[in-house]
C-alpha cells in the first residue's frame, strides 16, 4: 500500500481523523512506520495484524510503546479481539473468503461502536480483484477453497502459466473470475448482504486500491477528489 500514501492514503487519514487504526498485512512494515507516525502525532493506537511480519517487531515496540500492538496471529483470529476501530487497512490473503469475513467482523465492530470504519482494501483490481489467491490454503474451509496450483498469470489469460508469470510461487485459483472468487468479489457480495449504507470507489493501478466507507456527503466528496486528482 505505501505506493498510494502520498497521494490518496495520507490525505484521507489527515481527513478522517482515525484515533485507532487497524492494519491487515504489515509485511516489511513500510506502511506500518507510516501510520505510526500519525498515531504518534495525534495520540492514536495503531493495531497491526501479521503472523509473519517481516520487521523488527520489538524494536517498533519499544519506540512507538502504547501506540503499537502487534497480533501475530490470521486476521480472522485476531480480529474478533477488536472492539473499535476507526479505520481499516486490509492487505492480507487476497481470496474471498478471507476478505468478505474480514469485512464481517468490521461489521461487529461498527456494531459495538455505532458506526462503520473507513475500509481501505489493497488489490481490488488484477490479479486478484476476480482471483482467489492462498499463502496457505489449508487455512481456508476446504469448500471455499478454488482448484489452485503454484503457478504464475498473466493479464488477460484467465488459466494458470504452465511455467513462470506473475506470483507463481503462491497458490493462485486456477480459473478468474466466477462466484466467490477474488478480492473485489468479497466486497461486492459483502454490500449486498449489509444493513450498513455503504460506497465503495477505487483507484485502478497498482494492482487497485479501494475504499469502504459509510454515506456520508463530506467524506464520500474527499474520497471522490481524492482519487479524481491522484492521477492512481
Amino acid at each position: 500500500m505505501h505506493r498510494f500514501w502520498e497521494r490518496l492514503i495520507k490525505p484521507a487519514i489527515v481527513a478522517v481523523q482515525p484515533g485507532t487504526i487497524v492494519e491487515i498485512g504489515s509485511l516489511t512494515g513500510l506502511t506500518t512506520v507510516k501510520l505510526l507516525e500519525y498515531c504518534r502525532a495525534v495520540e492514536g493506537k495503531c493495531i497491526s495484524i501479521d503472523p509473519y511480519p517481516q520487521y523488527d517487531v520489538s524494536a517498533f515496540k519499544a519506540f512507538y510503546k502504547e501506540k503499537f500492538e502487534v497480533l501475530e496471529l490470521l486476521s480472522l483470529e485476531a480480529l474478533p479481539q477488536i472492539d473499535s476501530c476507526d479505520m481499516l487497512f486490509i492487505d492480507g490473503d487476497h481470496n474471498w473468503y478471507t476478505v468478505y469475513h474480514e469485512l464481517k467482523q468490521a461489521e461487529r465492530i461498527a456494531g459495538l461502536q455505532g458506526k462503520f470504519p473507513v475500509v481501505i482494501l489493497h488489490d481490488t483490481q488484477w490479479p486478484y480483484g476476480r482471483r482467489d489467491m492462498y499463502y496457505q490454503p489449508e487455512n481456508i474451509p476446504e469448500e471455499h477453497r478454488k482448484p489452485h496450483a503454484k503457478r504464475g498469470i498473466e493479464p488477460g489469460q484467465s488459466e494458470l502459466l504452465e511455467l513462470g508469470g506473475f506470483n507463481c510461487t503462491v497458490d493462485n485459483a486456477l480459473f478468474e473470475k466466477g462466484e466467490r472468487n477474488g478480492v473485489l468479489t468479497a466486497i461486492e457480495d459483502f454490500m449486498q448482504e449489509t444493513e450498513y449504507p455503504l460506497q465503495f470507489k477505487q483507484a485502478l493501478s497498482n494492482n487497485g486500491l479501494g475504499f469502504l466507507y459509510p454515506r456520508d456527503k463530506k467524506l464520500d466528496t474527499m474520497i471522490s477528489y481524492l482519487l479524481e486528482t491522484s492521477g492512481l
